[in-house]
């Protein structure tokens, strides 16, 4: 059965870029080589977070992801629909969504975070990169380069 499709769209945030499909099937490329599973047997064609659901990568799911996803924080998040038909980059971590299955990822890929329509029963999951220190580490030094600026153009500062 053909699931209905919703057009795309995020709260609280501005989209910086509305992704194609063709760049939304290279995201899905490279989010799948970044977190790495054995993806056979499990469907994920359906749903890209029975590879959490299967545990075929390590996440952590219901409220505990809920919590890790609320705490980490980026310059800027890729979304991407589970139907890999629709993309956008924001630049603030979504809290609504217009949809009911999506990835949220910083564009590093130091994690992500899959919602699911069974929100509930099954998920969300939030997953770590397996190079999560380092590229955490970077997402937290881009977010206090933009406070620094931000706060040297409040005291006058032009550059």
């Amino acid at each position: 059965m053909a699931r209905q499709q919703s057009q795309l769209f995020v709260a609280p945030g501005e989209v910086i870029s509305l992704l194609s499909k063709e760049e939304v099937a290279v995201q899905f490329s490279e989010w799948e080589s970044e977190f790495p599973a054995n993806r056979r047997d499990i469907h994920v064609d359906d749903y890209a977070w029975h590879v959490f659901s299967s545990k075929r990568y390590a996440s952590v799911s219901g409220e505990a992801a809920i919590a890790e996803y609320n705490r980490h924080e980026s310059l800027r998040y890729l979304v991407l629909s589970n139907d890999r038909d629709q993309g956008l980059v924001t630049d603030q971590r979504p809290t609504t969504v217009s949809i009911s299955d999506y990835l949220v990822c910083p564009i590093n890929w130091a994690w992500t975070m899959a919602f699911t329509h069974e929100d509930g029963w099954l998920g969300p999951y939030f997953a770590r990169h397996r190079d999560y220190d380092k590229l955490e580490t970077a997402n937290r030094v881009g977010l206090r380069k933009r406070d620094e600026a931000a706060a040297a153009k409040e005291r006058g500062w032009s550059r």
